[in-house]
């Protein structure tokens, strides 16, 4: 892909389910036996997205989880157009790190949409684990937030959704689609220019 018009970065603890939540979303499936390796920096996928029958290419950078690698992943937060911060509902200490991430982000990007995503619905529907973040401190929390969306990876319950609202918001914003309306006008100038100098 060859650039993107909406950049989305994921944000959260280890474990949270970051990596599978974007594999779920870009290529539709879920490994339920290979334990996912750590995150280092960022890893990048993409996908064509579609508004009105518009079609947009969002960039998607999954940051590293650990606190040690926390000056590294930073970096990416630069120029997103949106964010989800990712926590597991019953795991306190991941809802715990949310103000943190927040923080973090808004000292890089004061503008950025940001959306509440509670993963591995899956383990709380079939009570392998027991909800420990309550319901009203998240609803009370993410009034202030663009929106609040509970998730599976496993059986991809609300991943395609979380990822359409944001596309939706991103392609609403007028300030956004300036942005990204220049950024394809410069691209096809570059096209013009590589085309004028070509002379075969």
């Amino acid at each position: 892909m060859s650039r993107c018009d909406f950049k989305i970065v994921l944000l959260g603890s280890e474990h949270v389910g970051k990596t599978s939540l974007v594999l779920r979303f870009v290529s539709c499936r879920f490994n339920a036996t290979t334990p996912y390796q750590n995150t280092i920096g960022a890893a990048f996928c993409a996908k064509t997205m579609y508004v009105n029958g518009k079609p947009f290419n969002v960039g998607i950078w999954d940051t590293a989880g650990s606190e040690r690698y926390e000056a590294m992943t930073r970096m990416y937060y630069r120029g997103a157009h949106a964010a989800i911060i990712c926590y597991e509902p019953s795991c306190i200490q991941s809802w715990a790190r949310l103000r943190h991430w927040l923080q973090e982000l808004r000292t890089v990007e004061e503008d950025c949409k940001v959306y509440l995503c509670g993963t591995k619905k899956d383990l709380l529907d079939s009570a392998i684990s027991k909800r420990e973040v309550p319901e009203d401190i998240i609803e009370t929390y993410s009034q202030g937030l663009h929106g609040h969306f509970l998730t599976s990876s496993k059986t991809g319950e609300n991943v395609e959704e979380l990822f359409q609202k944001i596309v939706e918001d991103c392609a609403a914003d007028i300030r956004v689609m300036k942005d990204v309306e220049e950024t394809r006008v410069q691209l096809q100038r570059d096209e013009d220019k590589k085309r004028d100098y070509c002379f075969c």
